[in-house]
């Protein structure tokens, strides 16, 4: 089975063509119940052709330099990763945005395109409000997730999000201390 958890309408469209053409296997649409802005596509163009590859880069590092960090997000939480990177970028830290809207089809891409989008070196910062457990493939000492491996909790959806550290500053907190871990790594070595 193939699952789509698309960010917005725009990637939400590229998701449902994915759905109505694939000819082997079920595919699941996996949509947020809130309301979300709408990725403009004149900002973001690679929408349409990246949503099909499983994952795909939806913004690169500010400076246009390579970033430092890579902010992997999929359904609301691209919002997320798009809010955090811009103020990485005021803080000096070059942070790439990749959407990810299915594991599995991004697994299935050829290697090059994988290195492409998440090159072997860079750290990468999982940004899930769900069970970090489908993340383990992409999780290694380099690497960290936001994510919620608990259950039960109960109040209104902001409280609950903030409750699990789905803001802005936690994910540039969180990127900083990966950041950080990694340079007293390397300078131990």
């Amino acid at each position: 089975m193939v699952v789509l958890r698309p960010a917005d309408a725009n990637e939400t469209v590229a998701a449902w063509r994915l759905a109505i053409g694939r000819k082997k296997g079920p595919v699941a649409l996996v949509l947020t119940r809130q309301g979300l802005p709408v990725l403009d596509l004149g900002s973001f163009p690679s929408i349409p052709e990246g949503v099909p590859l499983g994952g795909y880069i939806l913004a690169d590092s500010p400076a246009g330099d390579r970033p430092e960090i890579i902010l992997i997000a999929t359904g609301s939480e691209v919002h997320l990763a798009l809010e955090g990177r811009e103020r990485l970028a005021t803080e000096n830290v070059q942070a790439r945005v990749v959407s990810m809207p299915s594991t599995n089809i991004f697994a299935s891409q050829p290697d090059a395109y994988r290195e492409k989008i998440l090159p072997t070196g860079l750290p990468l910062l999982i940004i899930e409000a769900g069970s970090s457990l489908g993340w383990r493939s992409y999780v290694g000492p380099q690497n960290a997730v936001i994510g919620v491996d608990a259950f039960g909790a109960s109040a209104p959806g902001s409280v609950v999000m903030q409750y699990y550290g789905f803001t802005v500053e936690n994910v540039c907190k969180q990127a900083h201390a990966l950041l950080d871990r990694l340079k007293e790594k390397a300078s131990c070595a």
